[in-house]
């Protein structure tokens, strides 16, 4: 059957059909892919079962292959991940075996915020697998930073046009304080890069909203207090569920999205429930 291409109805997402990621694709069915990624921002793959150099040969149809931040930042521990596991794989998962955690982010809530924004060069793409999902929570819900800009209002835009956040690398999305890191006083003291508010997608030329997380940012030139409540008031509009698509998981399933254009977060989930995610991402460029 011919490849089938499916809006989920929402405000960003589509489900590609008829569609063996284990299989070599043609040029003109990655071309198809790439559009349709840049249109809908979330492209969801059902019923694959790949293995991790699928995953990675998947990815790398779209661009070259980004390392996860275990290795981007050098930990001095390493990722912790099992040694069998290709170095551009991210191991997400709550599960511990003999007594050591065999992936990041355990089961609590991740909240919002764009993958690796604590690099000068953020990924522009992260492609998820689902190898085992817990049989409720964890769902992984999706923004449309295209669409929260052009609806921002004009108040708020004023105070984030033209300016720079900076990004904390040192804490994770779900706000544990990394290897090799201290706590900072305030956010403004917190190490990380900075990047524009509002930056311009390098393919398809449309400007979007670019966060990152919402702990620990700082918008250049503001005091404390005020930064604080710019950026609650950002976050407080982003958040409204029509800016949002949330995806139920389902075992195989394969999911990528453009990190340069969208936000995401992760629902906790039961801890005595495994959950085993495998993710590849693609290099990107530095925004402007």
């Amino acid at each position: 059957m011919a490849l089938e291409i499916t809006s989920t109805g929402a405000a960003l997402g589509a489900v590609v059909s008829q569609l063996d990621l284990t299989q070599p694709l043609k040029a003109e069915t990655v071309e198809r892919l790439r559009n349709a990624w840049l249109d809908h921002i979330v492209l969801v793959y059902r019923g694959q079962d790949l293995s991790d150099l699928q995953l990675l040969n998947f990815t790398r149809y779209f661009g070259e292959l980004e390392y996860p931040p275990s290795k981007l930042l050098n930990y001095s521990q390493g990722s912790g991940q099992k040694a069998d596991i290709p170095l551009e794989i991210n191991v997400i998962s709550n599960v511990v075996e003999n007594g050591k955690k065999i992936g990041q982010l355990g089961y609590a809530e991740a909240k919002w915020h764009t993958d690796t924004p604590f690099v000068e060069r953020p990924p522009a793409a992260s492609v998820l697998h689902a190898l085992e999902i817990p049989p409720t929570g964890g769902n992984t819900s999706f923004m449309n930073m295209y669409a929260v800009l052009e609806a921002l209002p004009t108040s708020l835009l004023a105070k984030v046009e033209g300016k720079k956040c900076k990004h904390d690398v040192s804490h994770t999305s779900d706000g544990v304080l990394r290897h090799d890191f201290g706590e900072s006083a305030t956010a403004k003291e917190c190490p990380g890069p900075w990047h524009p508010m509002v930056r311009t997608h390098p393919d398809s030329g449309r400007k979007a909203l670019y966060l990152g997380k919402r702990a620990w940012a700082y918008i250049e030139g503001t005091a404390t207090e005020e930064n604080e409540e710019i950026l609650d008031a950002i976050w407080a509009f982003a958040e409204r569920p029509e800016f949002v698509y949330e995806h139920v998981w389902t075992q195989g399933d394969v999911v990528m999205w453009d990190n340069r254009c969208a936000m995401h977060r992760r629902e906790e989930f039961d801890d005595s429930e495994r959950r085993i995610m495998h993710r590849s991402q693609l290099c990107g460029d530095i925004p402007v």
